[in-house]
């Protein structure tokens, strides 16, 4: 599976499901009616996108939206981000401030902060775990795909990598869109 395959499944999971969950269960599905090594390299590809955004500047955006921005959460945050798919997660890969034209953070900016519902919130934590229950499904072992992945000497990690917070970022129109991130007033007027 190359990244092009890769990218074709996380899109059309977008269409074939309108929540999350639903997402999961169709890339399950997709993802065991393929080979072994197709698999595997799903999970390989997943892990190639989250360290091309794993670094402080894409952090310090995530945490102007979320406000507070924890190692989980900025874990998470990045499996969301690869779930916009191909051109949202180019384009923010290559300008963290371009979060501030998502569309959805745009509307979860007019909004409370502690009123956000989970399949709201910028994380998709379960996307990180679809191809390892695809794996299990077909084996029936639930250390198999880690293994095999071992064996391949893919490097999948479960966190975030340590970030550099030594240079200075900003992002003027994230913080135009969270200022109350902030300011700490708990809502931001529409933008």
């Amino acid at each position: 599976m190359d990244i092009d395959d890769f990218w074709r499944l996380i899109e059309r999971s977008a269409r074939e499901s309108v929540d999350r969950p639903g997402r999961e269960q169709w890339l399950i599905g997709a993802l065991g009616a393929l080979d072994r090594p197709d698999i595997e390299d799903f999970e390989i590809r997943l892990q190639e996108l989250r360290d091309r955004i794993d670094d402080a500047h894409m952090w310090g955006a995530a945490d102007v939206v979320i406000d507070g921005c924890s190692t989980d959460s900025f874990w998470y945050f990045q499996c969301w981000l690869v779930g916009q798919g191909r051109e949202l997660f180019e384009r923010v890969a290559a300008d963290p401030d371009d979060l501030a034209t998502v569309p959805d953070l745009q509307h979860l900016a007019t909004r409370p902060y502690g009123t956000w519902t989970d399949e709201e919130w910028p994380e998709w934590e379960s996307l990180a775990y679809v191809a390892d229950q695809a794996y299990e499904a077909i084996t029936g072992d639930e250390d198999a795909l880690h293994e095999a992945l071992t064996a391949r000497g893919a490097r999948i990690r479960s966190d975030p990598l340590k970030p550099d917070w030594s240079r200075p970022r900003r992002y003027p129109r994230l913080e135009a869109l969270f200022p109350h991130r902030r300011r700490g007033t708990g809502v931001n007027p529409s933008p």
